[in-house]
């Protein structure tokens, strides 16, 4: 660890009032930061770094490399893989590299179908609601989309990220709000479980990133 970047300034350098990133330092610090939270054995493979500098592109929001990596700056990122692969952790330690406009809260929608069991719709409203002081929606990086079961409050059925991704959607349309996933499911995955309302909804608010369907399993 002692010849990685301890610390986020390292991974830039400043030209004309602008943060210009060297990439390598920045898979130094990502390295060190996930063998700090995730223990020693933590490290990238090599076949995950494409993945990780269009992430870490995203999250800079380089506008330039974006346009030639097809990525939509305005959108969000649903960031798909096998189970185990690294999704989960890249999406923590990347968000030192976000900006007050692209910065976000990870929660996973298991936690969240079990507080709407606890407390019915009112669960729901951080995720779907501003306060009056708010431009946008709180950003928010919903972990691991399809874990979540179909939960009961008192016997009301809900579809709660249905409920929480259309909500959101309509925000996405009027002010930009964003929102960001990560799930193994696939593309007819997320129609069966979800609707094809959704899933339409869902090709306008997000880039797909996806790592390799032959990543390593690095649990």
């Amino acid at each position: 660890m002692a010849n990685l970047c301890k610390n986020i300034i390292e991974t830039f350098t400043i030209v004309n009032e602008t943060k210009v990133y060297d990439f390598n330092k920045c898979l130094d610090f990502i390295e060190y930061q996930g063998k700090l939270h995730y223990g020693q054995s933590f490290k990238i493979c090599k076949d995950d770094i494409p993945t990780i500098y269009k992430l870490l592109i995203y999250m800079i929001r380089d506008q330039k490399v974006a346009e030639k990596e097809h990525l939509n700056l305005t959108k969000g990122i649903l960031l798909t893989g096998p189970i185990g692969c690294g999704k989960t952790s890249i999406m923590h330690l990347l968000r030192p590299f976000s900006n007050h406009k692209s910065d976000y809260k990870i929660k996973t929608c298991r936690e969240i179908s079990f507080e709407f069991a606890k407390l019915g719709y009112e669960a729901l409203q951080p995720y779907t609601k501003k306060a009056n002081n708010q431009q946008r929606l709180t950003g928010f990086c919903f972990d691991d989309l399809g874990a979540e079961q179909q939960i009961k409050h008192y016997g009301n059925d809900c579809n709660v990220m249905a409920e929480i991704l259309i909500s959101r959607y309509e925000h996405f349309i009027e002010n930009k709000s964003l929102t960001h996933i990560t799930t193994n499911l696939s593309a007819s995955e997320i129609e069966n479980l979800y609707g094809n309302r959704l899933r339409s909804r869902m090709r306008n608010m997000f880039n797909v990133i996806s790592f390799d369907t032959n990543s390593k399993d690095k649990r």
